[in-house]
């Protein structure tokens, strides 16, 4: 037996309960992993909480979708990984627990020089960043708007247009503006004349990346961004089909973005492991604490990926 986290009804993080569990044999295509690291990201607690419905079927609902960890067996037909091997994996069900049960196919090699922690907050952000910047076309020449550039998605866009070589405007509070820089984009405040503030630091801008889903950041992204092609957003997808700009997500309608991001996954953790990529860990919880991390996730008091540890 083993602990693992479900949410036991719909609600805040109070319904998060770890329990004694069995993660059960890997089956074909499967491995087993023991975790050393997970993700916290909004789509897990948006899982239980209302924001995607509620149906009392799914119920006790597993929770956690990135992991990285050590493969402790294999199923049948299962060339790689081996047994001992470290890798990491996106995406999974269930990753908040001391082992869950995975399918081979979805992880890569974790590097020796990539951290633990690190490893386990890359791949949802950092996927979802690559789609969003291949979607907008960002490149040598571009001037590339980024609405929430300090959470773990936005500093992944910031990252990932820069090395393409764009120029990278980003949207965070004032607190996070040097953190903004250090990842080689020009901080501005969001809030009221944010086009203008834009407009201040960068005349022209080619596309734009939201990945706060406020009014604001599309109603400015409209406004400064000429062609709606260049426009994308992951977080508003109740505005974002109507307005004509690039939905990105696991919603209907979106555009899943699904050969793009499993590509995407093997090329990420290289960066990452060879420092290419920064990996920001603002907190590490353990385990027991996930009513906690998922209240400061909620909360957004956290700069950087949140990591639960067994």
């Amino acid at each position: 037996m083993v602990r693992s986290v479900v949410a036991t009804a719909y609600g805040g993080p109070e319904v998060l309960a770890v329990v004694e569990s069995d993660p059960g044999v890997p089956g074909p295509g499967q491995v087993l992993l023991e975790m050393r690291a997970a993700g916290v990201n909004p789509a897990d607690w948006k899982s239980y909480n209302g924001t995607w419905g509620r149906d009392p079927a799914k119920l006790p609902l597993r929770i956690g979708l990135e992991v990285a960890g050590v493969v402790g067996a294999v199923g049948p037909d299962v060339d790689w990984p081996a047994v001992g091997d470290e890798v990491v994996g996106w995406p999974v069900r269930g990753a908040y627990a001391d082992r869950v049960v995975v399918p081979a196919d979805v992880l890569v090699a974790k590097p020796p020089s990539l951290e633990w922690t690190a490893a386990g907050g890359l791949l949802l952000t950092g996927t979802t960043a690559w789609h969003a910047v291949t979607a907008v076309h960002a490149g040598a020449g571009d001037t590339v708007l980024v609405h929430g550039a300090s959470g773990g998605v936005g500093a992944m866009a910031v990252q990932l247009a820069r090395m393409r070589g764009a120029r990278v405007v980003g949207t965070a509070s004032a607190s996070n503006h040097d953190h903004l820089v250090a990842l080689g984009a020009l901080p501005v405040t969001y809030g009221p004349g944010l086009a203008d503030r834009v407009r201040a630091l960068a005349p022209r801008v080619t596309a734009a990346i939201d990945t706060v889903g406020s009014d604001e950041a599309l109603d400015v992204s409209l406004e400064l961004v000429g062609d709606r092609r260049r426009v994308a957003t992951v977080a508003n997808f109740q505005r974002g089909p109507a307005l004509g700009v690039q939905v990105l997500g696991h919603v209907p309608g979106a555009d899943p973005g699904t050969t793009v991001r499993a590509d995407a996954r093997r090329r990420l953790v290289e960066m990452a492991g060879d420092r290419r990529l920064r990996v920001l860990v603002g907190a590490t919880y353990h385990l027991a604490d996930i009513a906690r991390a998922h209240r400061a996730s909620i909360d957004g008091v956290v700069t950087g990926k949140i990591v639960v540890v067994p």
